[in-house]
């Protein structure tokens, strides 16, 4: 079964603890929201199933349309409906990040800059000195737990969010935890002009930082999150996707109903048949992709039709195979789709 209690804590930071030495050692971050609820965030730093060390992708220059869905929640938790209709996390449908650029970071060893903990510190640090910035967690809620004290920070009552990495394709006992549009995240919402020493005249800006086990599966049943039976699931390899989005015409020219389109690039040396293909939205409505072979080097301007709708405001496009199985995803701003007429260009 998915998560209890998925959703998003929105807090400030206050103090973090690390637990290098510990068996199943946390990255603890001590949190406050408006009203002066206090809460921890328990992120995981090593796996309990080898391989032990953890995946990790930081965007410290997060642009996605996720952000602007987060405006409107307010500080502290947001229980959050599952499904894509909301800013829910998945890192398999959500094209929040390209899943090859993912690296393994040891939990916690000696010296500078050179583990999970240390690249936690960077950002986490930056935001508890700041009381502007805010944190969102997603995962999965726990207590307040009356009467029982914090078992790290001593506050009462007990109060957090864990889960805060990838929830979906495990393996063994923790697939009872598998679902979709319930991962877990971390972002960093920082001011303007103090991101980089600033003098409070840049522009805000969020950092992303996404967290997952090697031990799960990147190709996920689209009802339970299951790892999916017989067909390859291991985390796309750099450049290796064959067919690739590379361009969207989000905002047409004139009046609604708009010609909108997708652009697909073969950049395989063979040829690739796109017989059964499919473009799909963020919320599953999807549009065929001509069938037949796409030479080498070529490209094909798809044009939507049947379903899949590409929105002013922001959204996802993800390209399906035959077999239903993702090839490639891409997400736009309201920001980049403001032109009208003009290519949004991945």
């Amino acid at each position: 079964m998915p998560l209890k209690t998925y959703g998003v804590l929105i807090t400030r930071a206050v103090d973090i603890r690390r637990e290098g030495a510990a068996e199943t050692p946390h990255y603890q971050i001590h949190l406050a929201d408006d009203s002066g609820t206090h809460y921890r965030a328990a992120v995981n730093v090593l796996s309990q199933q080898k391989p032990a060390d953890l995946l990790y992708l930081v965007d410290d220059d997060f642009r996605h349309p996720l952000t602007a869905r987060l405006e409107g929640l307010t500080s502290g938790w947001n229980t959050l409906p599952p499904g894509p209709g909301g800013p829910n996390l998945d890192f398999v449908r959500g094209n929040l990040f390209d899943p090859a650029k993912m690296r393994v970071l040891p939990a916690d060893r000696p010296g500078p800059d050179n583990d999970l903990a240390d690249l936690l510190d960077h950002y986490v640090r930056r935001a508890v000195e700041d009381p502007r910035a805010r944190l969102y967690l997603f995962g999965e809620r726990w207590g307040p737990e009356t009467g029982v004290k914090d078992k790290v920070f001593g506050f009462l009552p007990g109060n957090g969010v864990h889960d805060i990495h990838m929830n979906q394709g495990n393996s063994g006992r923790f697939a009872g935890d598998d679902g979709v549009w319930q991962d877990g995240g971390l972002l960093v919402r920082l001011p303007g002009g103090d991101i980089d020493g600033g003098d409070g005249q840049g522009q805000e800006r969020w950092v992303g930082v996404f967290l997952a086990f090697q031990s799960q599966a990147w190709h996920t049943d689209d009802a339970t999150g299951h790892t999916l039976p017989d067909v390859d699931v291991s985390r796309p390899a750099t450049g290796g996707q064959p067919v690739r989005i590379v361009a969207a015409l989000v905002n047409p020219p004139g009046p609604a109903p708009e010609a909108e389109a997708v652009t697909l690039l073969n950049a395989s040396p063979a040829p690739a048949d796109l017989t059964g293909w499919r473009l799909v939205d963020r919320i599953g409505q999807s549009s065929p992709v001509p069938a037949g072979p796409l030479t080498a080097g070529a490209t094909l301007a798809v044009p939507l039709s049947g379903g899949a709708r590409l929105g002013n405001h922001g959204g996802e496009i993800t390209l399906l195979d035959a077999a239903g199985l993702k090839v490639h995803g891409v997400s736009y701003t309201a920001e980049q789709a403001a032109r009208e007429g003009w290519w949004v260009v991945f």
